[in-house]
């Protein structure tokens, strides 16, 4: 095949829909769809290894808890490995009284024979029958003229409705796709599914469902919004199906599509937990759901547990889902940029303080907690990442409130340790990297023994202590407005450490009995560099003569 210059000359836009006065554009979803998982049927055909029994057991029983309740659990015809593993379903009792099971078959007598034998004794069941419509499946895959093609789709209804005569005791319902609806002239798949419903003859308690599949993705979404609508708006009998859709994401917007088609009147939404499926994949369930989730909609699905559910389907697809896959991916409520952590940081602050029911923090659409992340898991910290990341992880960790000005002079140490290591910090790699910048480790220059704090005459407080210098006990004493200066004074006196405190802070770190305190104390040396002393202990006026010890074992 020669290859074109320009290759876009191969190709041709898709056709715009005659739909003037759409509707869809202005509506919004208000309430859950019926969902149906085809991850058992659809995803599993598209694996490298498909799923064993005990993988699709697996699979099953994670949907049951997910409240999928309709569930596409196989092809029967395709071999014993899938007709066992249904007939194992029903003759277990496994599927709960409120759950549909859902089998697919091509539009064949045989194969649907087969589809029915493998549910028989289910409580209720779907069987869904499929044919390709599309003109080019029409002429090149099949062969076909209109007319066949829709003879096949009224056989196959045919073959439904006779099959289940033959079991009366389950309670069976049907579905019929017009396959490749996507890429088919929209009066023709009316004029098929029209056909099916006169030979099934639903009605408004018991609808036919009429899947709309995007079989191939092959236009923007809102294309996909125009047909369902126009297909809503001309089909005989609108009140006696239920409309199904069912996504691909060959243009990676098989989630808008799957949103779009509900907005134009849709009823269902089939696709695959993580959008597993052929080729790009289907539609993703999950994705669907949880935005749903952020519109104060209840999607009645159950994502409450968010790591769980992906610990299983990578376990049973052999598939990774991908680290930034929205809403479950390890890395979606993550930030690394200084800026984002920051603004993260200050929405959790403000989101504890207001202390209302709605959520609203930047950059985060949804509540982690309400998928069973945790807070401490949001902001990590990289070469990129700015003060805000660090600090966050520092009180998240270790209950640390670093001063704003505290924290620009520690960035410079998390950076260096960034660079050097190359990688993504961990909560211990920043609180080792604290202690050792602010000298909290023994054993120091000066270290402080024992210490008591008395009132002289005149009114001034008088620190007297044992501090411990390069591993020789001295006892020291200095004079000054209060406790912090008396040490000050101390130091100069006894050791020749000339520093100013130029600003202070102090917090405590957690509540209760056992609480310890944090202070920090910024200080000007004789050389005029700015240092910082970082104290922690169990008595507040004890952590701020450590932090003072911690400045001055800085000036060297």
């Amino acid at each position: 095949m020669t290859m074109l210059k320009n290759p876009s000359a191969k190709y041709r836009p898709f056709p715009q829909i005659d739909l003037p006065d759409r509707q869809w554009p202005s509506r919004t979803i208000t309430k859950a769809p019926r969902w149906l998982s085809t991850d058992m049927r659809d995803g599993n055909q598209s694996l490298i290894d498909p799923m064993d029994a005990e993988k699709k057991s697996r699979f099953f029983d994670l949907l049951l808890k997910v409240g999928i309740k309709e569930i596409e659990v196989g092809f029967p015809s395709a071999g014993a490995t899938e007709y066992d593993f249904i007939r194992g379903l029903v003759d277990s009792g496994r599927i709960p009284d409120d759950v549909f099971v859902q089998v697919l078959t091509q539009s064949r007598e045989d194969l649907i024979k087969t589809s029915f034998e493998s549910l028989a004794g289910a409580k209720q069941a779907i069987v869904h029958v499929y044919n390709a419509v599309s003109p080019l499946w029409r002429q090149v895959v099949f062969g076909m003229e209109k007319s066949d093609v829709k003879d096949i789709a009224i056989a196959g209804a045919k073959h439904l409705r006779d099959q289940a005569a033959r079991f009366p005791q389950t309670d069976w319902h049907f579905e019929y796709s017009p396959e490749t609806f996507s890429t088919a002239e929209l009066d023709f798949s009316i004029e098929c599914c029209e056909a099916v419903m006169e030979i099934l003859q639903p009605t408004v308690e018991k609808p036919i469902i009429l899947n709309l599949p995007a079989t191939v993705e092959a236009a923007t979404a809102n294309i996909y919004a125009d047909q369902i609508e126009y297909f809503c708006r001309n089909l005989p009998g609108r009140d006696r199906a239920v409309i199904s859709l069912h996504t691909h994401n060959d243009r990676g917007t098989g989630v808008a599509a799957a949103e779009l088609g509900l907005m134009a009147g849709a009823d269902r939404v089939e696709g695959c937990l993580f959008g597993n499926g052929e080729r790009t994949g289907n539609c993703c369930l999950v994705t669907v759901g949880l935005n749903m989730y952020t519109q104060g909609v209840d999607p009645e699905l159950d994502f409450s547990d968010i790591d769980e559910v992906i610990q299983t389907v990578e376990y049973c697809n052999q598939l990774p889902v991908h680290p930034r896959h929205p809403y479950g991916g390890e890395l979606v409520f993550t930030a690394f940029s200084g800026s984002h952590q920051d603004a993260i940081k200050k929405g959790f602050a403000a989101q504890e303080k207001r202390n209302d029911e709605l959520w609203s923090v930047p950059y985060l659409p949804i509540d982690p907690a309400d998928l069973g992340r945790s807070y401490e898991a949001v902001i990590r910290v990289n070469s990129q990442s700015g003060k805000g990341g660090f600090a966050w992880v520092l009180e998240q960790d270790q209950g640390l409130k670093l001063p704003k000005k505290m924290q620009a002079h520690f960035s410079r140490h998390v950076q260096e340790l960034a660079d050097e290591l190359g990688r993504e910090l961990q909560a211990a790699d920043i609180w080792g990297v604290f202690r050792k910048a602010y000298r909290l480790d023994a054993p120091q220059h000066l270290q402080l023994i024992d210490y008591e704090e008395t009132r002289g005459a005149d009114g001034t407080r008088i620190f007297a202590g044992k501090i411990e210098v390069d591993g020789k006990v001295q006892s020291v004493s200095g004079r000054g407005n209060g406790l912090i200066s008396s040490v000050v004074a101390t130091l100069r006196d006894g050791f020749g450490v000339e520093i100013d405190i130029t600003d202070y802070s102090e917090h405590a770190m957690g509540a209760g009995s056992n609480a310890r305190a944090a202070a920090y104390v910024e200080c000007r040396t004789a050389d005029g560099r700015t240092i910082w002393g970082v104290g922690i202990d169990e008595d507040v006026a004890t952590a701020s003569v450590r932090a003072v010890l911690s400045a001055a074992n800085a000036v060297g």
